[in-house]
């Protein structure tokens, strides 16, 4: 496969990785569990068992790797699980994400929720990309990115899509009825289910993620 190639780890339904091939990248993505609406190159693989077996070659064949490793442990919608009587998990990979990327010598973005221990080098928010969700996520890279600015008045009441479908939202309103109020407030258009788009990240952030790379690389 020729031209840039990036690798996203636990890419889920392939929200990043959209984005991410939006502005230009061949992708590859990695999950324990493969969703059927998951459009690209894909591995069946536990993330941290890939650490340990692939060698160091095989990452750096990647010009950008993406990880978004487990957040529920930082998410505040924890809140709404407990309280619905679901468990919530505890697994925490970011640590072990980053220290293993700073071995390969590539690129690489590491994304998570508000609240998680990342270095918060941009912080990108769907009102920004004139999206109904807000969803703001915090990006640690080895690179500069630049954070639009919040643009929440603009965008007015935003649609939620986490949870449950029509669940109520602390301080008034619910979530999305549904996946197609869900992927509309999302920009996502090839996911099919609900369990993939509340884990997903709308794909204009990678996009705008993937065009910093891009423009930094071609003034190198």
């Amino acid at each position: 496969m020729g031209g840039l190639k990036l690798l996203d780890l636990y890419c889920g339904g392939g929200g990043a990785s959209q984005g991410y091939s939006q502005a230009g990248f061949h992708v590859t993505g990695v999950d324990i569990v493969q969703r059927k609406d998951y459009p690209f190159n894909f591995i069946k693989y536990d993330v941290l068992q890939l650490f340990k077996d692939k060698p160091l070659e095989w990452f750096q064949q990647f010009d950008l790797i993406h990880a978004s490793p487990p957040c529920q442990a930082y998410s505040i919608t924890g809140a709404l699980a407990k309280a619905q009587g679901r468990e919530i998990s505890k697994i925490d990979h970011v640590d072990d994400v980053r220290d293993f990327l700073d071995t390969t010598g590539v690129d690489y973005v590491i994304e998570n929720v508000v609240g998680s221990p990342l270095r918060q080098d941009a912080i990108l928010c769907g009102s920004s990309f004139g999206l109904k969700v807000r969803r703001h996520r915090i990006f640690e890279a080895t690179f500069p990115i630049s954070s639009p600015p919040c643009r929440h008045k603009e965008q007015g009441k935003p649609v939620g899509v986490y949870g449950s479908k029509n669940d109520a939202i602390p301080g008034g309103g619910t979530t999305a009825s549904g996946v197609e109020e869900a992927s509309d407030a999302m920009g996502i258009k090839h996911m099919q289910t609900w369990a993939s788009l509340i884990l997903s990240i709308p794909p204009a952030y990678t996009k705008h993620i993937g065009e910093q790379w891009l423009n930094r690389v071609s003034w190198l």
